[in-house]
């Protein structure tokens, strides 16, 4: 009959009607397991909708929070109608995990979905309303096949958030670390700690740079305040980078911060990770003055109009030595969005090789500390093959032939 039946009930949340089943049907033998087929079937269909529908692609909020919310339904079905029976848990837990990864990519869209959580999503929170957020993602987590491709996601977002200073919590941060070592151990999240400590000795190491300046001379740096995050190879998504240009007054001040922290510490290398850090700058724009707020990228490139007026894309390529791809993204930035502090010619929404850049000196805001953002460009298929990559050569020293693990075995055991 249409719209009566187990189907019907579960679609409309007849939790009574539903309840009264479960309790009819488990005085007959198989009646509960062929209500839990019936529940599993449907689960299922309705999850790989979700995960297949094209308005979800390519946007994680929605379909995370389609997920959860699909989740919370079940959950209130399992509590009210089911009374939290555990074969009936285990059906819904089967039906989840089936659907999410049907997705390859549900292991980075549930990262993101944190990502933006812990970056403005939760400002303004409770604790308690904090710890329910992160308790339900943890839910769709423990879903995920893949785990070590969301931990490679996840480390490259939280780095971003603590270098650039964008995370609503620490406290947040730290409960979301303390929920997936509780999940999947401490070798899981080492590394993710490992950031945190990087993160408070990089504070301790700032001050007592700041202790050696002043006792040796107040313009050892030339007016620049420099700030260093150093970051422990290992932990962090560091990158090989080709090396980027820097003016002549910030590598005096990357100089005196190398003496300084090579001096204290014995056999240790420096390389500069030029495209995670920032930089503010004093601009002037006629006879307005902002504080612009830019990448190093940006910076580099910024300060190359110090001297020129007008500069090709080649030969900020050549000055700069920063890649192609970055510095078509950062001019872009620069030329192209809300904040046009360079002029392009020709106009357009793309950067080309054959483009060229002025200072825009008519520039105008209404802030006098403006925050140029840089353009977020989704993974392409190149960068996202290459992380594929990463991960199946970390997965390569985790397989280790059982056979060989039963032959130790038996040879300290004496047996044959």
């Amino acid at each position: 009959m249409d719209g009566s039946g187990e189907v019907a009930m579960l679609k409309d949340d007849k939790i009574e009607d539903l309840a009264r089943m479960y309790q009819l049907l488990g005085r007959v033998k198989g009646g509960h397991d062929l209500m839990r087929t019936v529940l599993s079937t449907l689960v299922r269909d309705t999850g790989k909708a979700v995960v297949e529908d094209p308005e979800n692609q390519d946007k994680q909020n929605s379909y995370v929070q389609a997920l959860l919310d699909l989740k919370d339904k079940h959950d209130n079905i399992l509590s009210k109608a089911f009374y939290n029976d555990k074969n009936f848990q285990h059906t819904l837990n089967q039906a989840f995990e089936y659907f999410i990864n049907l997705n390859n990519r549900s292991p980075e869209y549930i990262s993101l979905f944190i990502d933006e959580k812990l970056r403005k999503g939760l400002k303004g929170a409770g604790e308690d309303e904090v710890e329910r957020t992160l308790d339900k993602v943890m839910t769709l987590f423990r879903f995920i096949q893949e785990k070590d491709v969301f931990e490679k996601y996840y480390k490259q977002h939280l780095a971003k958030r603590l270098l650039l200073n964008r995370s609503v919590s620490d406290d947040a941060e730290r409960s979301m670390i303390s929920k997936l070592k509780t999940e999947c151990g401490y070798q899981f999240t080492s590394k993710l700690e490992g950031m945190f400590t990087d993160m408070k000795l990089s504070a301790d190491t700032m001050e007592a740079f700041k202790n050696y300046v002043q006792n040796h001379d107040q313009n050892l740096l030339g007016g620049i305040d420099l700030s260093v995050h150093i970051l422990t190879t290992g932990y962090w998504p560091t990158q090989n980078i080709p090396k980027c240009i820097l003016p002549a007054e910030i590598n005096k001040c990357c100089e005196v911060f190398r003496k300084f922290y090579l001096g204290n510490h014995n056999g240790r290398r420096l390389t500069w990770q030029t495209n995670m850090g920032t930089a503010d700058l004093k601009a002037h724009f006629g006879s307005k003055r902002h504080e612009l707020s830019v990448s190093t990228y940006q910076m580099v490139v910024l300060l190359q109009f110090n001297n020129d007026n007008k500069i090709s894309f080649k030969e900020l390529a050549a000055t700069t030595g920063i890649s192609g791809p970055d510095l078509k993204r950062n001019l872009l930035t620069l030329s192209c969005t809300k904040y046009k502090i360079l002029n392009k010619e020709p106009s357009g929404k793309t950067v080309e090789e054959g483009d060229s850049f002025a200072f825009n000196d008519k520039f105008r805001s209404k802030l006098f500390r403006v925050k140029v953002m840089a353009v977020v460009q989704k993974e392409t298929e190149k960068e996202r093959s290459a992380t594929q990559e990463k991960i199946d050569e970390d997965r390569k020293h985790m397989y280790v032939p059982i056979c060989s693990i039963c032959r130790v075995l038996t040879q300290v055991s004496g047996k044959d």
